[in-house]
């Protein structure tokens, strides 16, 4: 269904329409906050990701204790 979405020049109509509804002067600042949100975004899903294996190996830990003692 959505195959061929992303072609050039369906990319290009679309940049296109963008351009005119939002004018030149605000699409660099809607990229520029676009990036800020999807970096924000992978920096959240790193460190949820670097947590949980912190938690992780705290409980792992934790067993292991429990069951030399």
């Amino acid at each position: 269904m959505l195959d061929g979405l992303f072609q050039p020049t369906h990319l290009i109509i679309i940049f296109a329409i963008a351009l005119l509804i939002f004018g030149p002067k605000k699409l660099p600042e809607l990229g520029k906050g676009l990036g800020e949100g999807i970096r924000a975004l992978k920096e959240g899903m790193k460190d949820n990701s670097q947590a949980s294996a912190d938690q992780k190996k705290n409980t792992d830990t934790k067993d292991n204790k429990d069951i030399k003692a």
